[in-house]
């Protein structure tokens, strides 16, 4: 499925679908032993994680639109906040998840190439500059269609036959994109329903990643995993493309992706556990309906709006230096292996930063690192308004590419906030938000490059987006009842004068 940058089911559920209007007061819970088979108890509100699901902490507030429920019957074992990470060879440890792995790294790479190809094929059919370059923009712009109105799919009906219907479609439209009696105008229409059904696919494996792993430590390492590879695709991707255009025809390279997509589909078929849908599919509600009343009680949530809009906000400011990065690297007199280099400085230091905080930090310190981080990850782009040159310039990028490993601990924040009947919705709105988003920043750096240098555009994203970010970071905070604050602190420095 359409990459993810990342930014990366369970059984039936018949849970409310109205969010709790305020935090209840924090009080013990005692261990609720294990039912025997994994239905669902009622709406009754769970302020306290989990005995069996103790994650990292959430120093900004407890989970709003939580419902009680019973844990996975295979949950992995969970990571007490305080201790260290078990890293990323514990999470290939589970079977499911490296069909996940493969099944991803698969069709991802499948349609990083097509991309390629396709363009390449539009441009040969029109030889329009406009048209080939829709087509890039066509795999950005039905997110917000697919993921608002396709989000209940996610949750009304069963994981893994989401997936792989989802990839079988992929499969059907990529094939006819392959025949030769294709119109241009064809290309498009299919390019934009595959664009359509992978924030479906995105949001649905996001929740299912949930279940296969559990919720705590192992899923956030899981979803760095998917993240890195999603950078590491673009990198290689667009690389093994070109190296394929100079020996088969566009059509020829499009066909991998169909084998890359069937290939996913049978991973996923064969690779991991069917489990029930997550609702009923609303009680008689339409499809329309129930998406629609997924997203607005996702959005209706003060804490989980806030927690989203951290996801999205970023993304629309650090797209500028790589949207812009051929008229920079021109503005300089700068050549082609220069624009390389600014294209792979962020995706290097979104790689490099995520794994080692995935592999060395525990999760407390990745909790406790969020907020702070996401405020000043945009600053390295000041550096642009003196134009220094192209090697400071890198090195900026990679450092603000690093700033992105904050989303590892705001992972655990989000799967903690939001129920298990609307986490099919949430990861599929978050998904078509982050994507959409990324479009729009790209067009607006564009239009602001019209009127305005090159250099002035990005320091300038810089500083616009670091004001904003201290703004939502202060809605964050302000999502966190008094005592939640409190415990986190206090519990810090325990850890501190313990390590030490």
């Amino acid at each position: 499925m359409p990459r993810d940058n990342e930014p990366l089911a369970g059984g039936p559920r018949d849970a409310p679908d109205t969010p709790r209007e305020r935090p209840l007061p924090h009080r013990a819970r005692p261990p609720v032993p294990r039912p025997a088979s994994p239905t669902r108890t009622g709406a009754a509100p769970l302020p306290a994680p989990h005995p069996e699901r103790a994650g990292s902490p959430d120093p900004s507030g407890p989970p709003a639109l939580r419902a009680t429920a019973a844990p996975p019957a295979a949950a992995p074992p969970s990571v007490p906040a305080g201790e260290p990470s078990r890293g990323y060879r514990a999470v290939f440890a589970v079977r499911e998840f490296r069909a996940v792995f493969a099944a991803h790294l698969l069709s991802l790479l499948g349609v990083v190439v097509s991309e390629l190809a396709l363009t390449v094929l539009v441009y040969d059919l029109t030889a329009s500059p406009l048209l080939s370059a829709l087509t890039f923009a066509l795999g950005m712009l039905p997110y917000l269609v697919g993921g608002t109105l396709f989000s209940g799919i996610a949750d009304r009906y069963p994981a893994r036959r989401v997936l792989v219907t989802c990839d079988l479609i992929c499969a059907g439209c990529v094939a006819v994109m392959v025949l030769p009696g294709t119109p241009v105008a064809g290309l498009l229409a299919l390019r934009c329903l595959v664009a359509a059904v992978a924030p479906v696919f995105t949001g649905t494996r996001m929740a299912a990643l949930a279940d296969i792993l559990g919720e705590d430590d192992l899923y956030v390492l899981g979803r760095s995993l998917l993240r890195i590879v999603s950078q590491s695709a673009l990198l290689a991707g667009f690389g093994v493309g070109g190296l394929l255009l100079a020996v088969v025809s566009p059509r020829g390279a499009i066909m991998v992706t169909v084998v890359t997509f069937l290939c996913s589909a049978a991973l996923l078929r064969l690779g991991t556990r069917d489990r029930p849908a997550r609702t009923g599919g609303g009680q008689g509600a339409t499809l329309l309906r129930e998406s629609l009343s997924g997203a607005r009680l996702v959005l209706g949530d003060r804490r989980i709006r806030a927690l989203l809009l951290l996801f999205w906000l970023p993304p629309v400011f650090v797209v500028a230096p790589e949207a812009l990065a051929a008229p920079y690297a021109e503005e300089i007199g700068a050549g082609t292996v220069a624009l390389g280099l600014l294209m792979c400085a962020m995706p290097v230091g979104q790689i490099a930063a995520e794994l080692y905080v995935g592999a060395v930090l525990s999760p407390r310190t990745r909790s406790r690192l969020v907020l702070p981080v996401a405020a000043v990850g945009l600053l390295p782009f000041l550096l642009y308004g003196v134009s220094p040159g192209i090697v400071p310039i890198a090195a900026a990028l990679v450092l603000a590419g690093a700033g992105s490993a904050y989303i590892i601990g705001l992972d655990q924040w989000f799967v903690e906030a939001v129920s298990d009947e609307l986490r099919g919705r949430a990861m599929t709105l978050l998904t078509a938000g982050l994507m959409t988003l990324q479009g729009v920043g790209m067009a607006l750096a564009g239009l602001a490059a019209e009127f305005f240098p090159v250099h002035q555009v990005v320091a300038g994203s810089g500083v616009l987006g670091t004001l904003c970010l201290l703004l939502l970071v202060a809605e964050v905070r302000r999502t966190a009842p008094a005592h939640r604050i409190r415990t986190e602190v206090r519990d810090g420095a325990d850890q501190h004068m313990t390590s030490g």
